[in-house]
């Protein structure tokens, strides 16, 4: 069985596909990589470059998208950005932009904050704290 590398994609639905593309390209910085419009069959869809080979879906649909939080009273996806400095860069990115966004936590092995993209959904953006060697341990 072959291994796995990650994820391909995550599907978004939005009631104004143009808004959160915005969103995602001109404030975190993702890119667009191709738009399709609407079929007879099929909705209008967007696919946005996250980093690496990861991508978020994004489809149009008429009616608006939960916007609950996951069962552990977080946003149950994340993005990620590469330093701490970045992190705190993208937040007042979003500040700046009028959207709503969390105050940044540390977590052991990240720092995280929570966003809210244009249709209220929450989203994790975090970056890996460094990793420390644990201290060794003499035979006792």
């Amino acid at each position: 069985m072959p291994d796995l590398f990650g994820i391909n994609h995550l599907t978004l639905s939005t009631s104004d596909l143009d808004r959160l593309v915005t969103y995602y390209t001109e404030l975190l910085g993702a890119a667009l990589a191709f738009e399709r419009a609407a079929t007879p069959s099929d909705p209008r869809i967007a696919v946005i470059d996250v980093g690496g080979d990861d991508h978020l879906m994004i489809v149009e649909t008429a009616t608006a998208p939960t916007t609950d939080l996951d069962p552990l009273n977080k946003a149950g996806w994340g993005l990620r950005v590469g330093t701490y400095a970045q992190l705190c860069e993208v937040r007042e990115q979003i500040l700046g932009a009028g959207w709503p966004v969390g105050q940044i936590e540390t977590l052991p092995t990240q720092w995280t904050m929570t966003a809210r993209d244009p249709d209220g959904r929450p989203v994790d953006v975090r970056a890996h704290r460094p990793r420390t060697a644990s201290p060794s341990r003499t035979p006792g």
